[in-house]
């Protein structure tokens, strides 16, 4: 089965010294001048996790690459934004892209000091217990506003009647996947049935080792009671990378880089299961054991503050070994 590769563009690295959001953007047109990846990634968050806004990167980025795919995952902010504005701004991206656009819905709760509660008040009180339930309704909207169709819609969180909006985007449909990587528990059925039934694709972490090998077949499973095709369904792991001779040192590198991005709320396992880290080799078995867990594609994510130098590691050395 041929895997695809994405990279992932860490934004929020400019606050935090991987150098200017320029910098970091210029590994996009790299990134298609070598051949080797099928898409290119920006995060999202408003103020749970602040960076440079993921809209206007990718309108950045639909400017300087011409054949890539360009996402958002996680797109956190997808509960809290107005439905009807962002499926316009989306709808123009594809538009300006040619239809290169992938969204990856989520919820965006970040439990640790309330950040995504205390986000939720600043857009009229978005409470993290209905964050779900707005992701799903606002992926019904966009599909119906992406329709090109006059919009009747009475809703949970949102009303409207009569609205059509243009431009619509260039691939109809226009995918919409969920990202979601639950912990075994009670949340996880129903997260995965939601990807299931509701998502164009799924897109999710190895923070536990061999945990993707039981969110894979779960969601086949729940789709094939849903009667849909588990047969094309895109599932993507969103993962790093850290090149080096030594591995440990690697692993460690990736901590620093984490907890400065993020805080320090993965532990050294979780790391360790979320990195492929080490020489050349060690990273492509890591890898492969991945792709052996049922992803179709893996977005990677340079966790070093060498970007350029891990860049050249990665398309030289660990890539071409894979694709």
């Amino acid at each position: 089965m041929s895997i695809h590769f994405g990279l992932t563009l860490p934004q929020r690295g400019a606050f935090i010294g991987l150098g200017s959001i320029t910098d970091i953007l210029r590994l996009a047109p790299q990134a298609e001048e070598s051949g080797l990846f099928s898409s290119v990634w920006v995060g999202d968050s408003i103020t749970a996790k602040p960076r440079p806004e993921a809209i206007a990167l990718l309108g950045a980025l639909a400017g300087m690459t011409e054949q890539l795919r360009l996402g958002v995952g996680c797109m956190a902010s997808f509960p809290v934004r107005d439905p009807l504005l962002f499926a316009y701004q989306w709808a123009t991206l594809d538009l300006i892209s040619q239809g290169r656009m992938d969204l990856a819905a989520c919820t965006g709760i970040v439990s640790a000091d309330g950040a995504s509660r205390a986000e939720g008040r600043h857009f009229g009180g978005v409470a993290d217990i209905d964050r779900a339930a707005r992701m799903e309704e606002n992926i019904r909207l966009c599909r119906l506003l992406w329709s090109g169709e006059e919009v009747d819609f009475e809703g949970r969180f949102h009303s409207y009647s009569a609205l059509r909006i243009q431009p619509q985007p260039v691939q109809d449909p226009c995918p919409i996947w969920i990202a979601a990587n639950p912990a075994p528990g009670k949340y996880w059925e129903r997260s995965l049935r939601r990807v299931a039934k509701m998502a164009d694709g799924f897109q999710t972490c190895a923070l536990f080792p061999g945990i993707v090998r039981l969110m894979v077949d779960d969601v086949m499973k729940f789709r094939q009671e849903d009667q849909k095709s588990a047969e094309g369904f895109p599932i993507m792991a969103y993962h790093n990378v850290n090149i080096g001779t030594d591995r440990d040192q690697c692993l460690a590198e990736s901590k620093e880089f984490l907890d400065a991005y993020y805080g320090p709320v993965f532990s050294p396992e979780q790391v360790e299961a979320w990195v492929a880290a080490g020489t050349p080799d060690q990273v492509i078995s890591h890898l492969d054991d991945l792709i052996d867990q049922g992803v179709t594609a893996i977005t990677l994510r340079l966790t070093s503050t060498q970007q350029e130098a891990q860049f050249a590691l990665l398309t030289e050395h660990v890539l071409p070994a894979l694709v």
